[in-house]
């Protein structure tokens, strides 16, 4: 079997000296174009790949970023890694994937296991953990970007969607179309963007002058099973819902499909929106009306950030990207 080339082989075919190899592969020091010319032929003809790991130590980094989302399952977030992966790879640097099961307990071993693991920065998506639970682990972090999610320290970054104005377009639309009563399916209580999107559909309905009920706002597990549970719960006490909007369409889709089987009628007797545009939502039956949000720009601007960051910038920043309201057959006018 043949054995790996080496620096020192790059070294001889081009007659230098291994620091100057070495000095070319890390780009750091002075090298003639002429000798560096001639390392990189010897590179690309002895077929040479730096040993990551040592290149790791001699930057005294190691060339990883740690990548945490909250369900792996959930199609909204594999589309965050992508945009996340195509940045971090131009920049030279591996992300590396925690999923905490939507578990706080398992959310606190990842962000321990990135810091023994010394991942050159952080990118935390969707964090369930109270702030007091979170800020200590968050701080032993060199560089952090939070994707959904707002805390109180001034040299985090965080990389949010515009939530209030996301929702304000849902629960108008549905006021738009007629609807009277309008119910929240809204998620579980240990997210941020939970209570992002209940202060949004609160405010939204005062803004159109409707009291709020508090009787209308219902917790569920932000998954297709949590959705139709809940539906199946609520809807035959809820006769009076005529318009929902859900967590996100994960949840849409479980209302939907208890809909079905209640035998009620969407839109006619219940509009549903979801959040999110995920794949499936246009594929549902009906086609599922949702708000939209860029999930990869998500991603790719937590790592743009992150390696802003790391380059040496230390100061905050919050960025809400916007979101669009997506029409399909879910609502339609009465």
């Amino acid at each position: 079997m043949k054995s790996s080339v080496t620096i020192a082989d790059v070294a001889r075919e081009s007659g230098v000296s291994m620091q100057t190899v070495s000095r070319v592969i890390n780009e750091k020091g002075e090298v003639s174009p002429e000798t560096r010319q001639r390392v990189l032929l010897a590179i690309e003809q002895l077929g040479y790949r730096p040993n990551s790991l040592a290149r790791g130590l001699a930057l005294n980094k190691t060339l990883a970023l740690g990548l945490i989302v909250p369900d792996i399952t959930n199609p909204f977030f594999p589309e965050i890694v992508q945009g996340a992966e195509e940045v971090a790879l131009e920049h030279g640097y591996t992300i590396v994937l925690g999923n905490t099961n939507e578990s706080a307990e398992r959310e606190m071993n990842v962000l321990r296991t990135f810091e023994e693991h010394r991942v050159d920065g952080l990118i935390l998506c969707g964090s369930r953990l109270s702030e007091e639970q979170l800020l200590p682990l968050l701080v032993q972090h060199n560089a952090v970007v939070l994707i959904n999610r707002q805390v109180t320290l001034n040299n985090v970054s965080m990389v949010r969607v515009d939530y209030a104005q996301g929702t304000n377009m849902a629960i108008s639309h549905l006021l738009d179309q007629g609807r009277q009563r309008i119910g929240f399916l809204a998620g579980p209580s240990t997210s941020h963007s939970h209570h992002m999107r209940l202060q949004a559909f609160i405010q939204t309905l005062q803004e159109h002058e409707i009291p709020y009920d508090p009787t209308s706002i219902f917790l569920c597990a932000p998954t297709t099973q949590g959705g139709y549970l809940t539906a199946r719960e609520i809807l035959p006490l809820c006769p009076d819902l005529d318009g929902l909007l859900c967590y996100n369409d994960l949840v849409a889709i479980g209302v939907l499909q208890a809909c079905a089987e209640l035998g009620i009628a969407v839109p006619e007797n219940l509009a549903v929106i979801g959040y999110d545009d995920i794949q499936s939502a246009h594929l549902v039956t009906p086609a599922l009306t949702t708000v939209g949000i860029s999930k990869p720009l998500l991603g790719a601007k937590a790592t743009e950030l992150l390696l802003r960051r790391l380059a040496g910038d230390q100061q905050g920043v919050d960025l809400a990207l916007p979101s669009q309201l997506i029409v399909r057959a879910s609502t339609r006018a009465m």
